[in-house]
């Protein structure tokens, strides 16, 4: 019997790598806002956690200001950040895999809904994935938590010991943590081990091929 039914996978850091997309139209968002960032690498705390609550972290923006520089950033991102974007390697051979095994997969991610389905479709991975949760364009369903407890009640007749949830920030693994699932913390993405380590995931892996063996193992446990 399968330990778990359900595979929730994060996007940006988990699936891909956007740094290249996310930081630019960051440093874009603030250039509009008078605010000057040369390097790239100081805008990767960006990747992951919802944009309000890093402009408001990291830049001190108000709600008002969050808004203008947040419509900023989706310009430059709908236009080409998206697609400054690359697949980790392997990705495709294990959702082919879990499929195979007759596997649930679902993308649970912070970026709007709209966003990810166009990612996923670009590098033709679409087909893998039952569901896309996502936040809403209006700022709301942002958390981890609200995203991951709307895909729990799009799967009612499954027990929450089905799911289990792939991401490579804290914020994934608080999520799981506050719906009740299991979670694997990976380090090939954004998140260090430090972080990941702090909210407890059930399982680490460090990178795709680890954590292919690792889903491979519990799946059919």
């Amino acid at each position: 019997m399968k330990k778990y039914k359900i595979i929730l996978f994060d996007l940006d850091g988990t699936l891909s790598d956007p740094k290249v997309g996310i930081t630019k139209s960051v440093q874009y968002a603030l250039r509009k806002m008078d605010i000057v960032e040369p390097d790239l690498n100081k805008l990767e705390s960006f990747i992951g956690p919802p944009l309000q609550d890093s402009f408001a972290e990291y830049y001190h923006f108000n709600q008002a200001n969050i808004k203008i520089v947040i419509d900023y950033y989706r310009e430059r991102f709908i236009e080409k950040g998206m697609f400054e974007n690359e697949l980790y390697v392997n990705i495709p051979r294990l959702l082919e895999s879990l499929k195979q095994q007759q596997t649930i997969l679902v993308v649970a991610t912070s970026k709007p809904t709209v966003f990810a389905e166009q990612i996923l479709n670009y590098f033709k991975i679409d087909q893998y994935f039952e569901l896309v949760v996502g936040s809403n364009l209006d700022g709301t369903r942002t958390s981890k938590t609200e995203i991951i407890q709307y895909i729990l009640d799009c799967y009612k007749e499954y027990k929450k010991e089905d799911f289990i949830m792939v991401g490579d920030r804290k914020h994934d693994l608080i999520g799981a943590n506050n719906t009740g699932i299991d979670s694997i913390g990976v380090t090939y993405g954004f998140g260090s081990l430090e972080e990941l380590s702090k909210e407890n995931p059930t399982h680490i892996a460090n990178s795709v091929e680890e954590l292919a063996k690792l889903l491979k193992r519990i799946i059919l446990k």
